[in-house]
């Protein structure tokens, strides 16, 4: 089935739903998404928005933090940017519907602003500790009253349809669409759109540990990278220090709001360790406090540290954190009597496609917001709670672009074959693709987690090498399925992270190598690039 947009969304999170929502006004608008509508990083995320919203707070200091944080690598005009929209995007999300907790100050109702690490203001705009779930709830139910938005649930994305693969080859390709497999009848459907943005979020589940919900396996980059899209920063992956270390408490975040609460990181004897690490202990940016766990780790061979914060009021902790008190419970642990057992895992990339400050990548009418793209907003290291603001302002920029080009009416949409299954048969080894899935992960976190080696990465890009010959073997003879295009993708993001992290010969931020222990401004204080050479 052939299916014709103005815009086609590849994501449902709150960077494709904002675009959606605004583009609606001037076209018809296709989102397809791999799960349920709701099944994004958004809806788990705990913490909140940054953004300047207090009389105590400034544009410069925001500004500021993000830029050291994110180690000497950030674009300083599209922090500026990002930094400034901020304030209006929150109010769009309290005019959509979202209710962030507030506060009464002096007789005033006002938000209650938290702190995180990197951070040297409180700004961070929360709704308790389920801040995501809010606001992707607010964004879906404005999307579903709106009457030129589509959602289709339970499609992924196969690969970009491109005019220099059907049609002629051009300097400057130009996304025409894309190929998308209906999950509940395995039809193959032909999406075609003036403009696709590509929201489809991270990586995470390319790592046997991560915070991210099992959706996160690199669509967007992947299929972006197999189109000709420019990749940029894939050795920059984010590990979040804090997650609960339960063996059923699969993907459970202890937001960074605890710590910006006064929760305290400690050994199984009790010690504090951040104090003798950084200046801002506990809130120092992610990627010393994750490096710092893994150190100690390793040293002491025991499986976790502990977050404590018993020391704070317990109807506080209940109030404050009502989600992740409630979670915890569930696992046996009352956070306001014991502290929470906790460990690094894989959270966020700060790298992905590269685009401009409107969105559009190297490949025309081609798009990529939030998680899937590197703006150059986070550099080599993510200041918290910059994703969803990120989002949002490159949602609204790239609207501005799109709407445009939806409003071409020189602008034709082609005709273009349908997929063609050659001479594919339906697989009876399944086990292949599980036993494929486990093994990358396991590289990768042996090998290209926290900290690395030349070693380790030579190991690790030996095996994917392997890796992925088997998978393009087994793709192009069996009948595509939802399992087979996520192992496709998760190999295919494994290699791009690998690869930049063996180009970079420094340490800086989220890449620590052993063996370039130091940052070297002179020769590295440059954006990692990698393209696919289109034959």
């Amino acid at each position: 089935m052939e299916i014709k947009t103005d815009f086609l969304v590849i994501g449902s999170g709150i960077a494709g739903l904002t675009f959606a929502l605004k583009a609606a006004r001037y076209g018809s608008v296709s989102i397809v998404t791999k799960k349920e509508k709701t099944e994004s990083a958004t809806f788990y995320a705990q913490g909140g928005i940054a953004s300047v919203l207090s009389k105590e707070d400034t544009f410069e200091n925001h500004i500021r933090d993000t830029i050291e944080a994110g180690c000497g690598l950030c674009h300083p005009d599209i922090v500026e940017l990002v930094v400034k929209d901020g304030p209006e995007m929150i109010h769009e999300l309290m005019q959509f519907g979202a209710r962030f907790t507030m506060r009464t100050n002096h007789g005033e109702t006002e938000l209650d602003l938290g702190k995180e690490g990197g951070h040297s203001k409180r700004r961070i705009v929360h709704a308790a500790d389920f801040t995501g779930r809010e606001i992707e709830e607010a964004l879906l139910r404005a999307a579903d009253a709106e009457k030129n938005i589509a959602i289709y649930e339970n499609h992924i994305a196969i690969d970009l349809i491109t005019h220099s693969k059907f049609i002629e080859k051009i300097e400057k390709d130009i996304c025409l669409g894309a190929y998308v497999l209906d999950k509940n009848t395995g039809k193959i459907h032909t999406f075609l759109a003036k403009a696709v943005i590509l929201a489809t979020g991270g990586t995470g589940k390319v790592y046997l540990f991560t915070s991210n919900p099992d959706v996160a396996t690199g669509d967007g980059i992947a299929i972006g990278y197999r189109a000709g899209a420019t990749i940029a920063n894939m050795e920059f992956i984010q590990f979040h220090p804090t997650c609960l270390y339960h063996s059923k408490a699969k993907n459970f975040l202890i937001s960074e709001a605890v710590r910006g609460e006064g929760g305290i990181l400690r050994l199984k004897d009790g010690a504090r360790f951040m104090e003798r690490c950084h200046p801002m202990k506990e809130l120092a940016p992610r990627d010393v406090v994750a490096r710092a766990i893994d150190f100690e780790l390793k040293k002491s061979g025991d499986d976790c540290v502990y977050l404590d914060i018993t020391h704070k009021d317990p109807q506080f902790v209940k109030d404050r954190f009502p989600n992740i008190y409630e979670r915890c419970l569930s696992f046996g642990y009352d956070m306001t009597k014991e502290p929470l057992p906790v460990v690094p895992a894989a959270h966020y990339v700060c790298g992905g496609i590269q685009t401009d400050s409107f969105g559009e990548t190297s490949i025309k009418r081609l798009f990529a917001i939030g998680e899937v793209a590197c703006t150059g907003l986070h550099g080599a290291n993510r200041l918290a709670s910059n994703s969803l603001l990120e989002g949002m302002v490159f949602a609204n920029r790239t609207f501005i672009k799109a709407k445009e080009i939806a409003m071409d009416k020189t602008i034709a949409i082609p005709r273009i074959p349908e997929w063609q299954a050659g001479g594919a048969v339906d697989s009876d080894e399944a086990v292949v693709i599980s036993q494929n899935w486990d093994e990358i992960r396991r590289t990768m976190w042996n090998y290209v987690s926290i900290v690395r080696s030349n070693k380790r990465l030579e190991r690790a890009k030996h095996r994917i090498d392997m890796l992925q010959k088997e998978i393009n073997d087994y793709y192009w003879n069996f009948v595509v399925t939802n399992n087979l295009i996520e192992l496709r993708n998760i190999a295919t993001v494994a290699d791009l992270i690998i690869r930049c992290a063996m180009k970079r010969k420094e340490s800086r931020g989220l890449h620590y190598n052993i063996d370039y222990p130091e940052k070297d401004d002179k020769n590295w204080k440059v954006d990692t690039i990698i393209r696919k050479e289109i034959i």
